[in-house]
């Protein structure tokens, strides 16, 4: 009985230090630091998850607004270049055919009205011109604007930018290069049919009062050669051996208040009868019969079918 006790007594004192061991190892274990990330900015306006696309943009202002966030206000505006105007001022109407009607008939006399109202303006604006470029002279500038109507298409041609800016303005410039893009132009300027002359001009101004720009429209009749080839090296329109008379009214504009300022070329007047350009060639491919091995195209004399009618109309 007494050792039966002495082993009881034994086990008690074993298990309550195996008790005592594992509080110990408890309070170990809880004692030991946790890091865990906490955010502790506080967000003033957290945007729902759900129906965020059904609500409307005003709806989404009006509730960042209760937050207390503000939105800044986006001004789209559209840029200004002050270095020319935005088109042509008063453009000149050549006259149909580029002929003089008779004075004795209804038209010529119509004709004949409207040149004197427009060289009464156009006299108004030299004056303005030469007060601010003294050396403008009617007789001396259509030499001048002819050449720098030769050096910008030189220049588009040889896709030489720095140069090209320096003799049209930032409104021409864009209507110039449009759509030239991976083509090759050929264009050549071979002689003068008649000498140039100034048939208009005029003297805007913008934004303020003083701020001027001197317009002048210039005759030319010459002859030229123009052809454009596209990437693939392919006949798009013109000829270069086939020269041709173009007649234009070029208008070239320059800022008079400028110092430094220069006259370039702003544009380019096409009348209402000038005939329609010729139509683009363009070069598609019409699939042929399947060859076998042992055959040749040559042989099969296959004819390419023409293309059905077709009624655009109803």
């Amino acid at each position: 009985m007494c050792s039966a006790a002495r082993i009881t007594s034994v086990n008690v004192h074993m298990h309550a230090e195996m008790m005592f061991i594992e509080c110990q190892l408890e309070s170990k274990l809880a004692a030991a630091p946790v890091l865990v990330p906490i955010r502790t900015k506080k967000r003033y306006f957290i945007p729902p998850a759900v129906n965020v696309k059904q609500k409307s943009q005003s709806e989404q202002e009006t509730k960042a607004r209760a937050a207390g966030v503000v939105v800044r206000q986006q001004y789209i505006e559209r840029a200004i270049n002050i270095s020319c105007t935005a088109g042509i001022f008063d453009p000149y109407v050549p006259p149909e055919g580029d002929a003089r009607l008779s004075t004795l008939s209804k038209e010529g006399l119509k004709q004949r009205t409207e040149q004197l109202r427009q060289s009464a303006a156009s006299q108004l604006a030299f004056r303005k011109i030469k007060d601010h470029d003294p050396e403008f002279s009617t007789k001396e500038f259509p030499a001048l604007a002819q050449q720098i109507f030769i050096d910008a298409h030189a220049a588009l041609t040889q896709f030489n930018k720095e140069k090209l800016h320096s003799l049209v303005t930032e409104r021409c410039y864009p209507e110039m290069v449009r759509g030239n893009r991976y083509k090759t132009l050929r264009w050549r300027f071979i002689e003068s049919l008649e000498p140039p002359r100034v048939v208009h001009a005029r003297c805007p101004d913008m934004i303020s009062k003083g701020n001027l720009y001197g317009q002048v429209t210039l005759r030319v009749h010459s002859r030229q050669t123009l052809a454009i080839y596209d990437r693939f090296g392919r006949l798009m329109l013109g000829d270069e051996d086939e020269p041709r008379d173009v007649l234009e009214y070029l208008v070239l504009e320059r800022h008079l208040v400028n110092p430094y300022g220069c006259w370039r070329l702003h544009g380019k007047i096409v009348p209402a009868w000038a005939p329609p350009k010729d139509p683009i060639i363009k070069t598609v491919m019409i699939p042929g019969p399947t060859l076998k091995p042992e055959e040749e195209f040559e042989a099969l004399h296959y004819q390419v079918p023409k293309p059905k009618a077709v009624q655009w109309y109803k």
